[in-house]
């Protein structure tokens, strides 16, 4: 008795916390890290997107809107948005074809311990520092590297196909990187196909190509459209790739704020820059997001 006593006990005792105490202890943490790490700084760069100048000395800091107009008062800025905007474009219709054809491939080609081993080479650029790999294409899309002498070799009377500063080798740079990021979404799409409603296809005599179209590429549309959202987010912000692959030609959003930052020293400037993009990727979110529940909802 007393040994069948006790548990009751400490059952009694653990029901005084009401549920919410543990949930909040559970979440506490997390929820303070992201303060810290994540909202703090926003909330700080988004009342110096209202200062007239950098809060550095003691001049009077006043507030204005004035930063927000900058895409009125400096038209050059849309075009550099409109060349981000196509340079995002482009990279992620290049990362949804590459990448669905390869998840394609380890799900209905691989299997076992193959497809753990390919997952793995997948993963392999988020192992790498960025900084190295994108380097380490310059050495191979420069005038005499890797690509131009491998292209004298089979062709030795033809001119050089060196890209390095340019808006291609930018985009096959951001599509190094980004390119796992399309593959794991489709894959975790694909592998969740039932494989019988292939195969009822393929009984009824469709071809391939209408298997991937009618079949395939709708069901996997959530996989499709997330990988998607995953990539043109971060390439339409980013500023390492086009600065060291593009030289003159890879002034985009991103290194425009960069440079606010770091050369001009116009934190006000650059903190408004930086919301814009941010409100035009909060917009993307909100736009797909329905889009995805829809999709969702018809796989169900």
């Amino acid at each position: 008795m007393p040994s069948e006593a006790t548990p009751q006990r400490a059952l009694k005792r653990a029901r005084i916390l009401p549920q919410w105490v543990s949930t909040t202890a559970l979440l506490l943490p997390a929820y303070g890290w992201l303060t810290l790490a994540v909202f703090l700084p926003l909330l700080t760069m988004f009342l110096f997107s209202f200062m007239d100048k950098t809060p550095m000395g003691k001049a009077p800091i006043e507030f204005t809107l004035r930063h927000y107009r900058a895409f009125i008062d400096q038209p050059y800025l849309v075009k550099i948005a409109a060349n981000t905007l196509l340079m995002g474009l482009w990279t992620t219709l290049t990362c949804a074809v590459l990448g669905f054809l390869a998840a394609l491939a380890l799900v209905r080609c691989t299997s076992g311990g193959r497809r753990e081993t390919l997952l793995i080479l997948i993963l392999l650029p988020f192992w790498t520092n960025g900084l190295v790999r994108v380097f380490s294409w310059t050495m191979v899309l420069r005038e005499n590297g890797f690509l131009d002498n491998l292209w004298h070799w089979i062709a030795p009377t033809a001119g050089s196909i060196a890209i390095l500063y340019s808006r291609e080798a930018i985009v096959i740079g951001l599509v190094h990187g980004y390119l796992p990021y399309m593959i794991l979404t489709c894959y975790i799409a694909l592998v969740t196909i039932d494989d019988s409603i292939i195969e009822a296809a393929q009984s009824l005599g469709a071809r391939w190509w209408v298997i991937l179209t009618k079949i395939l590429i709708p069901l996997a549309a959530p996989g499709l459209i997330s990988g998607a959202v995953l990539t043109f987010v971060p390439v339409i912000g980013s500023f390492m790739e086009p600065r060291i692959l593009g030289g003159k030609v890879g002034v985009t959003m991103g290194t425009v704020i960069e440079d606010q930052f770091t050369q001009a020293f116009n934190w006000p400037l650059g903190a408004s820059l930086s919301f814009t993009l941010l409100a035009v990727t909060m917009a993307i979110f909100a736009t797909f997001s329905g889009v995805l529940r829809r999709g969702t909802g018809g796989t169900a």
